[in-house]
């Protein structure tokens, strides 16, 4: 299998984690928990920001498909996990620690984007179990943008950062030889000092 016929076969397999993650997740209600960012940072982290943010998207188009139309315009939220989680693995590895800040960079800029699409297409509503916080802050008098962004800021730092150390983790425990990237054990020297 070449490269490229191993990254389209993994980019649909991160495609179809994410939403079945997220779906079941979904369904399920779990407070503060989404996954459905795990495959995009899968991808991202072992193949960059390109190939990253194209499986958030597509995740999200398919999402729009099975589950509902709202998910269409947040694959912009999910292009950015590609993109944050694709630059921070090319510029400084993904490691234990750069999995956290990447967590944790994820946690602020996601709900700051999917605040304003929340917002300016929904009216900061989406039919999600956050729902009944943003209207609660409303009703306290907090902002629109405000009550949207709150209860995203919360939920997202803690699915981003246990999204992100997760993965950390499943590389870590991929031999290198599978990933086929002579690179990505250099680029990734904290992660691999710390398997030791």
């Amino acid at each position: 299998m070449n490269q490229k016929t191993l990254i389209i076969t993994l980019g649909a397999l991160a495609v179809a984690i994410n939403v079945i993650a997220g779906t079941v997740i979904g369904s399920l209600k779990i407070p503060f928990l989404f996954l459905d960012t795990v495959g995009t940072i899968f991808i991202a982290a072992i193949f960059g920001p390109f190939w990253g943010a194209l499986v958030g998207i597509l995740t999200n188009l398919v999402l729009g498909v099975t589950k509902s139309y709202t998910s269409i315009p947040f694959a912009l939220v999910n292009a950015f996990v590609g993109l944050i989680v694709g630059f921070i693995a090319v510029k400084r590895g993904f490691n234990f620690f750069n999995s956290i800040i990447s967590g944790i960079i994820l946690g602020i800029v996601c709900p700051v984007v999917g605040t304003v699409i929340a917002v300016g297409l929904f009216g900061g509503l989406t039919g999600g179990i956050q729902d009944i916080a943003v209207l609660w802050l409303k009703n306290t008098g907090s902002s629109v943008f405000a009550s949207a962004f709150l209860p995203r800021l919360f939920d997202n730092l803690i699915d981003k950062i246990l999204s992100a150390v997760l993965i950390y983790y499943v590389i870590k425990s991929i031999p290198q030889s599978l990933l086929k990237r002579p690179d990505f054990k250099l680029r990734n020297k904290g992660a691999s000092h710390e398997a030791k």
